[in-house]
């Protein structure tokens, strides 16, 4: 799904968003993030309502749906905002903090940006802002399918999957055009590990031409990328970046 955020944008009118060394925190009211928690979806309509539960609903071939697809997805890929929540830590501290050439890269490459662990925490809190963060999600997923060996577990991750990003009763469903659609749901008869790698490559392909170049012109990455201006070599990123974005 393409982003609906505005050109250049960095995040909530009003946050503040603090880089370190361990982590990258966005801080902010609690109001600018109940709003966050409250915001329409990216296609700018009103959250998708859950259908009435007269019976299971159906996948594909006859597969049943949970009643919840959301719920099995935020577990596995990290906590979410919620109104109750006044900042969010991207936690950096399980990889080493990346050197200052490696953040500049990440402007150059989008792919340099998508092999990074720290850039794909960085760039999927950019776009839980843009409300698209389901695309990275979505992508990420398809990765752990990749890794799995297990007929019975490909198969559970694959449903899953389809349940949380392209059925049309998720609230998170991807955009695909009906060609890449159909491809999947004729792969979902026999999941395998590369289900879903049309899709997947529409997302990618998505988040590069649509999201990419506002996170490169955000407040965010510029932050990031111009705190040791004048520094030669491949330095560690350990100063502290400080942007606030005015509500202006």
């Amino acid at each position: 799904r393409e982003g609906g955020g505005p050109q250049g944008g960095a995040g909530p009118a009003g946050a503040t968003v603090t880089v370190t060394a361990t982590g990258c925190r966005l801080r902010g009211t609690s109001a600018s993030n109940a709003s966050l928690a409250t915001s329409p979806n990216s296609r700018g309509s009103a959250p998708v309502p859950t259908p009435p539960q007269n019976g299971p609903q159906s996948g594909p071939q006859g597969a049943p749906l949970r009643s919840n697809p959301g719920a099995k997805a935020n577990d596995e890929n990290g906590p979410t905002r919620n109104s109750n929540s006044s900042d969010v830590m991207v936690n950096c501290e399980t990889d080493p903090p990346p050197s200052l050439e490696e953040i500049r890269s990440w402007g150059r490459s989008f792919d340099k940006l998508m092999r990074s662990a720290a850039g794909r925490k960085i760039f999927r809190d950019f776009l839980r802002g843009e409300y698209s963060e389901e695309n990275i999600l979505f992508w990420l997923a398809c990765e752990e399918l990749k890794k799995e060996t297990n007929p019975e577990v490909v198969e559970e991750k694959a449903r899953i999957i389809y349940e949380d990003y392209i059925s049309i009763l998720s609230p998170k469903e991807v955009s695909l055009d009906s060609r890449v659609r159909e491809i999947v749901n004729r792969n979902m008869v026999e999941p395998t590990p590369n289900t879903f790698d049309d899709a997947q490559l529409q997302i990618y392909t998505l988040m590069h031409r649509d999201s990419y170049p506002r996170f490169v012109n955000s407040l965010l990455y510029r932050s990031l990328s111009q705190q040791s201006t004048g520094t030669s070599g491949p330095q560690p990123a350990m100063t502290t970046a400080m942007v606030t974005v005015s509500s202006g």
